[in-house]
């Protein structure tokens, strides 16, 4: 007969394995970018992914999420989302309103008093030195009001 020990380690293991198995179905924020960057497989798909490559030659600390169905880039605090829709790919920094935009980068949520956001169409240029400008602001708006 089985000793009553013996058999609670089995269990644990068996937790244990099922625990691991559960959170690798879990995918990490940076596979999930990987995916709706697959996922669009167009040109808002190439424009997400350099958007995504720029902000971390702008900031190699930027931490990536998920939240909202969308790709989130956070330092201290949220920096901005990278959306997707059928026309544009949107670029909404959290406190856009509060940086200076010397290259007029801003051309869409221009109205209120927190978020600003950059539309990038298809075919349209990107100002990267100005863009990763913008990124590397935001990190430092976060960090001066001491976000985290």
């Amino acid at each position: 007969m089985p000793n009553a020990s013996g058999k609670k380690q089995k269990e644990r293991k068996a937790t244990s394995a099922a625990g691991r198995s559960e959170s690798q179905n879990v995918k990490s924020p940076s596979r999930m970018i990987d995916g709706r960057i697959k996922e669009l497989g167009d040109w808002r798909g190439k424009t997400l992914s350099r958007l995504r490559t720029l902000i971390k030659q702008a900031d190699p600390e930027v931490v990536e999420e998920w939240k909202w169905d969308v790709p989130v880039w956070s330092h201290d605090g949220l920096i901005c989302t990278g959306e997707t829709y059928k026309s544009v790919v949107k670029t909404t920094f959290a406190r856009g309103a509060a940086l200076e935009d010397p290259s007029g980068l801003f051309n869409s949520s221009l109205a209120g008093n927190t978020r600003r956001a950059i539309d990038f169409r298809e075919g349209e240029e990107i100002d990267e030195e100005a863009l990763k400008a913008l990124f590397r602001a935001a990190v430092a708006l976060n960090v001066s009001r001491g976000r985290g």
